[in-house]
């Protein structure tokens, strides 16, 4: 039987997932490669290429199929341009047109965007903002990234670069960011964020807390495990994280009026640790026109973490099956 199935491809600043999805989100295959492995991008687009293309391979027992594109998330990915560009974290510098190396190597529409759009896309054609027109989607991880989507379409702006929360100003004067400016959002809620509020909180409560420390295994899942243990610091961390996030989420709703908002990534894996706080400030900060029986409600991503990257990605291509 032949399938038609688009390619996924998630590239980080250390590795690089891909997958091949049908039209009702399932993956009939997936591997993952080291980004770091490859300091030319076109390296790794032949390297993914191959393994794509050696899944319809009869000697390997496996099942014949259509490509109909390839979808990529990607940070910096700009979609007007199909290239990453000036990613921070990424060895590779300056400006990749990425989508046009695929679409060269396999010869089938490539489509990019910024990784946190293309998991945005994902909720909406295979997870809990399926039938919605009008949410936002954020994803919790190293950093703080958002997808838009209002009347269906997710909004880029002129330049392809709009709708970054995480570079909006939440502490003025605050903490320094990679992006150059200080007090961004993704400093306070984030992994990386909620680290440095915990070790804000404790030098708080004594200068030297910190001496005496591994600090090299403090990360969110070690806040998380203090919180859940009782560690007033870790909790109140997460307090502090929430209280800032829900401020922040009241203050986009002004801008699109979403049906719902959805959180994604590591820090949400937290559950009721971060969702109870940001809800709750949420709902005090919340203009009072949106708080009526409709409500705007703040849910957990409904796609699997390992697998929302691949999905989102390929949702670029099923929802633009003839770009």
């Amino acid at each position: 039987m032949m399938h038609q199935l688009a390619a996924g491809i998630d590239i980080g600043g250390t590795n690089t997932r891909f997958g091949l999805v049908d039209k009702n989100g399932k993956i009939h295959f997936k591997d993952s490669l080291l980004t770091t492995d490859f300091p030319d991008p076109k390296d790794l687009v032949n390297a993914v290429s191959e393994k794509i293309l050696s899944f319809s391979n009869p000697k390997q027992q496996t099942t014949n199929f259509k490509l109909l594109g390839v979808g990529i998330g990607a940070p910096n990915g700009n979609y007007l341009k199909g290239t990453i560009e000036f990613a921070p974290n990424l060895k590779w510098k300056g400006i990749i047109p990425l989508a046009k190396h695929f679409n060269e190597k396999l010869n089938v529409p490539a489509l990019l965007t910024n990784d946190a759009k293309a998991a945005a896309l994902g909720e909406m054609q295979f997870g809990g903002a399926k039938g919605m027109k009008d949410f936002i989607f954020i994803t919790l991880g190293t950093g703080l990234g958002s997808g838009i989507l209002a009347n269906g379409e997710l909004i880029y702006g002129h330049d392809g670069f709009a709708g970054e929360l995480g570079h909006t100003i939440i502490i003025q004067h605050g903490r320094q960011c990679g992006c150059g400016r200080k007090g961004c959002l993704e400093q306070y809620c984030s992994a990386t964020g909620i680290v440095k509020t915990y070790f804000d909180i404790l030098k708080s409560e004594n200068p030297h807390a910190t001496d005496e420390l591994d600090t090299s295994i403090i990360n969110a899942k070690y806040i998380y495990e203090q919180a859940l243990s009782g560690n007033e610091a870790a909790f109140y961390a997460f307090n502090y994280t929430g209280e800032l996030l829900g401020y922040a989420l009241a203050n986009s709703v002004t801008y699109t009026s979403p049906e719902a908002i959805f959180l994604s990534g590591g820090l949400a894996q937290a559950g009721e640790l971060i969702f109870n706080p940001t809800i709750l400030s949420f709902e005090k900060n919340l203009l009072p026109i949106y708080k009526h029986k409709n409500k705007i409600k703040i849910l957990p991503s409904s796609l699997q973490e390992d697998d929302a990257a691949i999905l989102g990605a390929a949702s670029l291509i099923w929802q633009n099956p003839k770009p």
